[in-house]
């Protein structure tokens, strides 16, 4: 293998590709592990081929492997982003100097089903809160679920922000709470007088005994949400607190983290809150990410028409 060749070596590239995400571009490690993931699969795929070096790669060769994951199954959605993956690593080696020109930059991602995101009614929240507090009982365990609950809520945060989120990142005299998003960005976000009680509650109440069960040689003296264990509280525990609240509060459809961050958007769209400020509360980095919120209920719409069509009635 020439030097040359080995510039363009898949194993080669893909290593120096994620270090070049992980170090210079400084992504959160799980937007890098995705990247490496989504790569690694296409990586595999060009094996299979026959294809070890990226320089030999066309722009067939992208558009048929689009095609491929189109065949297993993938959604539209999975495919760009997947896709994207592939546009960052060419991309990358084309600056590199490894190849002599970018054969991806001209592949279209396929177009994603308009779909609107899962969301909750105002009722249905009240009911999933009011169920993760278990009729104000005083167990450390549901005094964190209430809290976890209400915070996401009350901040729309990613399931990652809550469970990643420390003691000195919320202020509950302020009513302000600073969250860790995509790519390092932080942003602060209030937290409504609901959450704040019931924050101080688990941490007056209810954080320092699951902290006293930790059997580790050093306690978990940061995180705000602990498990049974006294560790900080994993994204899959998450998960399964809100499903079993959603069970308890008899809502019979599934539920995962991002529910209440749906709802969130919604709900302040639906009261009056413009684009761009529920956008910087997300924490989305364009404001097309946040327009699909922008959903008008059917209920909604047909209110709208009786009140104002001057022949509605």
């Amino acid at each position: 293998m020439t030097k040359d060749d080995a510039k363009d070596d898949l194993d080669g590239l893909l290593g120096r590709f994620e270090a070049h995400i992980d170090v210079e571009r400084g992504l959160a490690p799980a937007t890098v592990r995705a990247y490496a993931s989504d790569l690694a699969r296409y990586a595999a795929w060009l094996r299979g081929r026959g294809t070890t070096r990226l320089g030999n790669v066309t722009r067939r060769d992208v558009e048929d492997y689009v095609a491929h994951l189109d065949a297993e199954g993938e959604s539209a959605r999975s495919r760009a982003r997947r896709l994207a993956a592939v546009h960052e690593l060419h991309r990358f080696a084309a600056a590199d100097g490894a190849v002599d020109a970018d054969v991806a930059a001209s592949v279209k991602a396929p177009r994603a089903a308009s779909t609107l995101p899962d969301v909750l009614t105002v009722d249905e929240v009240t009911r999933l809160l009011d169920a993760a507090g278990m009729h104000g009982s005083d167990d450390p365990v549901v005094l964190r679920d209430k809290a976890l609950l209400e915070f996401m809520y009350a901040t729309g945060a990613r399931v990652s922000e809550a469970v990643g989120a420390n003691l000195d990142d919320v202020d509950l005299d302020e009513r302000v709470a600073r969250l860790m998003g995509k790519g390092s960005k932080q942003r602060l976000v209030p937290v409504g007088s609901y959450a704040c009680a019931a924050m101080r509650r688990y941490l007056d109440a209810g954080r320092g005994e699951l902290e006293r069960r930790s059997t580790a040689a050093t306690p978990e003296r940061r995180a705000i949400f602990l498990n049974k264990r006294g560790r900080r509280l994993s994204r899959q525990s998450a998960w399964e607190i809100i499903r079993e609240a959603g069970r308890r509060a008899h809502i019979d459809r599934p539920l995962h983290p991002h529910t209440l961050r749906h709802s969130f958007a919604t709900h302040l769209i639906q009261g009056g809150a413009d684009v761009r400020s529920v956008q910087e509360l997300l924490g989305h980095a364009s404001v097309t990410t946040t327009q699909i919120y922008t959903h008008v209920s059917p209920e909604t719409l047909i209110e709208t028409y009786l009140t104002s069509h001057p022949r509605a009635r």
